[in-house]
């Protein structure tokens, strides 16, 4: 620590997580059970990748953005699982405030780009279910790219205007994270200084890239319902909802554990709850985006059976 010029107190420059301290007997469970779901994470987003990118008849809109997502949560994942899982076995789980700000930019910038990746998709499918015979001219390999570079650069400049107002912030201690990963909350919780503004910025961001993004995702799957309802194929309704299920249960995971992470109180017992489900949205989720993708995904599974005659044949 370094004594802060003209005053009497001292400025904070490392910070401790305590990750899942409150569970010394659980260290080696806890331990494989992560490790377990990183590796999980990594490799079956990984192969997903390469499967859409070596197989052709996978060359669509919807595949394009699934391909940018499996990069994503593979980032996401990397951003605070192996600090997490090193911390485990030290007995001072302590990270620099540099190192702090580094991880919170790299992670809000996964969740953020996200966010705006899951209204690109929903999008994608509200033109594939409500104008089918436009779909390829809409969904153009142009259009396509802009979706993900404006979702990529929005989710950027989200992050950055975060990571701005949390380098202004001062902290003179306590110097204690109650939580695997430096999050803004937290953060903002331990610092000394007057943090009316960032909580301005923070409301700002959760508005526009939370709410925001579930209305138009909302709208979108309130034309798709209606339009799937007008069919008059029983088999043309279940294709269209099947095409859809997988989109909207993601959403609903990632959607519903952010929301219960940022908007619940504050309390001692909403902190412990809310870390075990960031557990879920930083950890749990990008492991289960491939299998909800793909479980009930036709032209995965065919997509495998072509990959799997190419290498034994």
């Amino acid at each position: 620590m370094a004594t802060a010029e003209g005053r009497n107190r001292t400025t904070v420059t490392t910070f401790i997580l305590l990750g899942f301290s409150e569970f010394p007997k659980l260290t080696l469970v806890l331990f494989s059970i992560f490790l377990s779901i990183y590796l999980l994470t990594v490799f079956g987003n990984l192969g997903l990748s390469i499967l859409i990118k070596i197989d052709s008849h996978l060359h669509t809109p919807m595949y394009f953005f699934l391909n940018k997502l499996a990069f994503l949560d593979i980032c996401y994942v990397s951003s605070t699982t192996p600090k997490m899982l090193s911390d485990f076995f030290q007995e001072q789980k302590s990270i620099s405030f540099v190192g702090c700000a580094a991880q919170y930019f790299v992670c809000s910038s996964c969740g953020l780009i996200e966010s705006c990746l899951l209204v690109s998709m929903a999008y994608d499918r509200y033109t594939a279910i409500c104008n089918p015979l436009l779909y390829t001219a809409i969904m153009s390999p142009t259009l396509c790219l802009q979706l993900f570079i404006g979702s990529t650069v929005t989710g950027f400049l989200g992050s950055l205007t975060q990571l701005c107002g949390l380098l202004q912030l001062q902290f003179c201690g306590p110097n204690i994270i109650n939580h695997f990963y430096c999050d803004l909350p937290q953060l903002v919780n331990l610092s000394c200084s007057d943090t009316f503004y960032m909580d301005i910025i923070f409301s700002f961001l959760t508005v526009i890239y939370g709410l925001a993004s579930v209305l138009v995702i909302m709208i979108s799957y309130g034309y798709i319902v209606a339009t799937i309802l007008k069919m008059s194929s029983a088999e043309g309704r279940s294709k269209a909802f099947n095409t859809c299920a997988s989109h909207l249960t993601a959403v609903s995971l990632f959607y519903g554990s952010t929301t219960f992470v940022y908007l619940c109180p504050n309390s001692d017992d909403s902190l412990s709850q809310g870390k075990l489900v960031s557990v879920v949205y930083t950890i749990v989720i990008p492991m289960l985006n491939p299998l909800i993708y793909s479980l009930r995904n036709k032209e995965i599974k065919d997509a495998l059976i072509r990959c799997k005659r190419r290498i034994f044949s």
